[in-house]
């Protein structure tokens, strides 16, 4: 039995878009996570708070096994808060942050920036966002 009362929860799937690396960019290579939008597909931070645990996100890598960690609103960055990728809970070196991530609408077409863990930026292209 689902609760009604829970937000409704999609699932973004991000690619890589073009690049030095990749001319034509990869879909081979980019984030699938699941997250609470509001009417404009933006993330709402006031949905997250009470679906928290079931925003989780996959990085895929090409030929890597994949990651698995949750979207995590964090302190710090621009605004005075950041969307993360946590994927070890309680390290913060493995951890990728979507360059404002609140300001952006995760509808397809649309292209969003993240920081690697190991501080490189990346630029990925909403692929597709479904019902979760």
């Amino acid at each position: 039995m689902t609760d009604s009362t829970a937000p409704a929860l999609s699932r973004i799937r991000l690619h890589l878009a073009r690049s030095k690396e990749f001319p034509e960019g990869s879909a081979r290579h980019g984030y699938e996570f699941v997250a609470p939008l509001d009417g404009s597909g933006h993330i709402d931070l006031d949905a997250w708070r009470t679906v928290r645990a079931a925003c989780t996100v996959e990085r895929f890598w090409g030929n890597d096994a994949p990651e698995q960690g949750l979207l995590v609103h964090r302190a710090g960055g621009v605004n005075g808060a950041s969307w993360v990728f946590d994927y070890e809970q309680g390290e913060i070196e493995d951890d990728e942050t979507g360059y404002r991530f609140a300001d952006h609408a995760f509808v397809p077409g649309e292209y969003v920036s993240l920081r690697e863990e190991d501080g490189d930026m990346h630029t990925f292209q909403v692929f597709t966002v479904n019902p979760a």
